[in-house]
C-alpha cells in the first residue's frame, strides 16, 4: 500500500508525544513559574494562564483563524487587566509552554529512528506557545537530525485543518504530493488538512474514518505493518 511513499508528514500529539495540554483545573502553574523566578502571586499568575488557555482555545476551532491564529503573547496582551514587564511575560509565556508541552516515551524514540530508514520525515505540528521548548526536547531525545522539513503553527499561525502547513512541508521536501503520507491521530485536523491538501493519510491513535486510507492503534503498530 505504501510501496509508492517517499515521506512521512507527521502530527506530533498523541503520534509520538503524548502527556501534553496539562491546563486542567487542577494544574499547579505555579510551581514550575516559581522554579525559574517568577514574582506574581499564584492566583494571579493562575488567572493569566487560564484567561490565556481559554482566548485560544476558543477560537482554536474556528475557521476566521485557520490562517492567523494568535500566539500566546497576543493572547495574554488581548486578556491582560494590568501591565507586566517584558521578563514577566516572558516568564509566563514559558510557564504555558511548559505545560503544553508533552514527552515523547522510548519505544516512539526508537520507532521514529526505525522509519526513517524506510521514508523522509517531517513533522507538521499545531503548538500555540513558540516552539524552543520542543526544539529541545527533539534534541534531548535524539530526534531533532530525523526530521528533514517541520511546520510549527506558532512560528506562521496557520493551524491544521488548513491544507497550507502540508503544502508548505511538501515543498520543502521538493517531493509530489502522491509520494507523500500524513499520519496523525486527529480526523477534524490530520484527516481533514489531508484531504484539503489532497494527501493521502492514515490515522493513529485510536481514530478511524473511511476517508483515511488506513488507521492503526499507534504508531508502533504501523511501523510494525511496513515491509523493510
Amino acid at each position: 500500500m505504501f510501496t509508492n511513499k517517499k515521506a512521512l508528514l507527521l502530527d506530533m500529539n498523541n503520534t509520538f508525544m503524548f502527556g501534553e495540554d496539562r491546563f486542567d483545573e487542577n494544574e499547579d502553574f505555579f510551581m514550575y513559574y516559581n522554579s525559574i523566578g517568577g514574582k506574581l502571586p499564584k492566583d494571579d499568575l493562575d488567572r493569566i494562564i487560564r484567561s490565556t488557555y481559554q482566548y485560544l482555545d476558543e477560537r482554536y476551532t474556528d475557521e476566521r483563524y485557520r490562517h492567523a491564529f494568535p500566539s500566546v503573547e497576543e493572547a495574554m496582551a488581548n486578556t491582560l487587566d494590568r501591565e507586566l514587564s517584558a521578563e514577566e511575560k516572558e516568564k509566563i509565556i514559558n510557564t504555558f509552554a511548559f505545560h503544553e508541552l508533552g514527552h515523547i516515551p522510548k519505544e516512539f524514540v526508537e520507532v521514529l529512528h526505525r522509519l526513517k530508514k524506510r521514508f523522509i520525515l517531517s513533522v507538521v505540528i499545531d503548538i500555540w506557545s513558540p516552539k524552543d521548548v520542543w526544539l529541545e526536547i527533539f534534541k534531548k531525545t535524539g530526534i531533532s537530525e530525523l526530521f528533514s522539513a517541520a511546520s510549527f503553527s506558532s512560528d506562521h499561525g496557520m493551524v491544521k485543518p488548513s491544507p497550507r502547513p502540508f503544502e508548505l512541508v511538501v515543498h520543502r521536501l521538493d517531493l509530489t504530493k502522491e509520494e507523500c503520507l500524513i499520519v496523525g491521530d486527529c480526523v477534524r485536523r490530520d484527516l481533514g488538512g489531508a484531504i484539503a491538501a489532497r494527501i493521502d493519510c492514515i490515522l493513529v491513535g485510536g481514530a478511524e474514518d473511511s476517508k483515511a486510507i488506513d488507521y492503526y492503534p499507534t504508531l508502533l503498530e504501523f511501523c510494525d505493518d511496513l515491509a523493510f
